[in-house]
């Protein structure tokens, strides 16, 4: 690397002797290096591409149109931090031609931070101008069809996020269909909200936030096209003379200002049933496009929302489950006790929508000889199982640290001997520690680490370090091995963070990465008062990309101090 090179562009000069197309692209998409190579095919000077969104810049259709970005592996390899690889695929190239290409990408580590993907790609063709796209008259071929219904199942079961298949299902059918597509939803207490409002407009699908939101309730004498599909009944056909006459419901009135903004001419409103019951309709409309719908695209339409309503009740099922398993998992958690000279709270926050809840578990008790025990831990799994095996935990630690008075390592060599026979659980980690003034009258910790990260501890000056002592394996893997205790002073004002590895661990760094981030923060923010030192600590420590739950416990030693 020359006195003058970016790591990234030493890297990125090392790769042309691999003589294949190759780029850089950092946490959030964009280009920070590219080779010569690169270069030549793409047709562009590095000064065009870095610092541009590789996906938005590049990535096209065989037709020229940018691909959706929620449809593009490329990109979720950049910010997953996973390996990817694709073909078949185009890339744009400076003089407005098309490169046919296959690629793989990567993660890569340059030894500087972001972290970074590596993109490589060669050519599988000769470049050639976007394909003319026929005209969306919304007549499809038998094979298209097809094609059609198979997608819509591929895309629509690939993700238990509800808007996320509604989006998707958006993408399909226009304009591949119509020019117009409406999603109403019905709610849990019957209530009709109008989810999605979409059309195409050069090539993009485009979202009416002015056509979207709540909607007045279902009639159940009205015999109007949207009534009647939200009610399950039928599909039916409708225009803008279907909403001329005097509207028999709020429903009705909203539907003519749907078709006289949007200007559709022909539209089909089909039933999104489930096993359940009725989930809502989804209209096609179609204003630019001249022919009007027929009996073979009902057809068509009914199977695809068929597809697309058991998506969304397999969405809906997973939801409930995991909102259950939230719900049994705050319950259990504990109140803190209130200990003259501690200040104690806790977070616990769940993972984010397409993720599942886990096994996090913090708990405070005070033990017979005054002691404070402290515990935070992560049971293995991500299930309503795990957090049932949480409170097994949980409750087992209680029952053992209060009746003995014992050492942590003791009491977690026992916790660990009795999980084989007695809990669900096949393995966890945890943090169990005594809080308590020894013969000096200073606060002491001791503790004991069962696979778990270390606890922070930072003073009011500002200093943080990790107490990386008494560190043992996880529990379920060796309970008859010998655990280690530790021991350490806390000095007054400091706070003791235990925490759990949602709050350290991210696809696109390491661990060492992760606890140097979540200590530097620890210590800028040591000033702060207890309740607004862990809010903040959670919001700025928190990885972005986040998918796992976090459970947070701090306490702060301070004589005197009310709880």
């Amino acid at each position: 690397m020359t006195a003058t090179e970016s790591p990234h562009e030493a890297v990125a000069r090392a790769l042309d002797a691999l003589g294949t197309g190759a780029f850089l692209a950092d946490d959030q998409g964009l280009i920070v290096a590219v080779n010569t190579r690169g270069e030549q095919l793409l047709d562009r000077p590095a000064s065009d591409l870095v610092g541009r969104d590789a996906h938005d810049l590049l990535h096209r259709n065989g037709w020229g149109e940018p691909v959706p970005r929620a449809q593009c592996r490329m990109r979720q390899s950049v910010l997953g931090g996973r390996t990817e690889q694709g073909e078949d695929e185009w890339l744009e190239r400076g003089d407005g031609t098309l490169l046919p290409v296959a690629w793989l990408a990567t993660p890569c580590d340059t030894g500087v931070r972001p972290s970074v993907t590596l993109v490589l790609f060669h050519s599988a063709g000769r470049p050639g101008r976007p394909a003319q796209r026929p005209p969306a008259d919304g007549r499809l071929s038998e094979m298209e069809r097809l094609a059609l219904l198979a997608e819509t199942t591929t895309l629509l079961t690939s993700t238990l996020d509800i808007h996320e298949a509604l989006r998707r299902l958006i993408t399909l059918v226009v304009p591949r269909i119509a020019d117009w597509a409406v999603i109403d939803l019905i709610s849990q207490r019957d209530e009709v909200s109008r989810f999605a409002v979409a059309h195409a407009e050069g090539g993009t699908v485009l979202f009416r936030d002015d056509l979207q939101g709540p909607m007045p309730p279902v009639p159940q004498e009205s015999s109007m096209p949207l009534s009647r599909a939200l009610r399950g009944v039928a599909s039916s056909f409708a225009g803008p003379e279907t909403y001329q006459g005097p509207p028999d419901s709020g429903i009705a009135v909203e539907q003519r200002r749907l078709f006289e903004t949007t200007g559709m001419h022909s539209a089909v409103i089909v039933p999104l049933r489930s096993l359940h019951g009725v989930m809502g309709a989804l209209t096609l409309g179609r204003a630019d496009q001249p022919d009007h719908f027929t009996a073979t695209d009902t057809a068509l339409l009914e199977d695809i929302a068929r597809r697309a309503s058991l998506a969304l009740e397999n969405a809906r099922l997973y939801q409930r489950q995991r909102q259950v398993a939230e719900t049994m998992q705050r319950h259990l958690l504990p109140t803190l006790p209130r200990t003259p000279g501690r200040s104690m709270t806790a977070r616990y926050l769940p993972a984010p929508d397409a993720s599942e809840v886990g096994g996090d578990w913090y708990d405070a008790f005070t033990l017979t000889d005054g002691a404070t025990a402290l515990a935070i831990g992560d049971v293995v799994g991500h299930d309503l199982d795990a957090a049932a095996g949480m409170a097994q935990l949980r409750n087992m630690l209680r029952a053992y640290a209060v009746s003995q008075q014992k050492p942590p390592s003791k009491i977690v060599e026992w916790l660990d001997q009795a999980t084989l026979d007695i809990t669900e659980v096949s393995m966890a980690t945890l943090v169990f520690a005594r809080m308590s003034e020894n013969a000096a009258g200073q606060c002491e910790l001791s503790w004991t680490n069962a696979g778990h990260p270390p606890p922070l501890l930072v003073t009011r000056e500002g200093v943080a370090r990790y107490l990386t002592d008494g560190h043992g394996i996880l529990l379920g893997v060796t309970p008859e091995k010998v655990r280690p205790d530790a021991t350490a002073e806390l000095p007054p004002e400091a706070t003791l963070v235990l925490y759990t590895d949602g709050l350290i661990e991210s696809p696109g760094h390491t661990l060492d990465e992760g606890l140097e981030h979540l200590r530097r923060h620890a210590a800028a923010l040591a000033h702060r008062p207890l309740e607004d030192f862990t809010d903040q600590l959670l919001a700025r420590a928190r990885p972005p990309d986040n998918d796992d739950d976090v459970a947070l416990l701090a306490v702060r030693y301070g004589p005197g101090r009310p709880s």
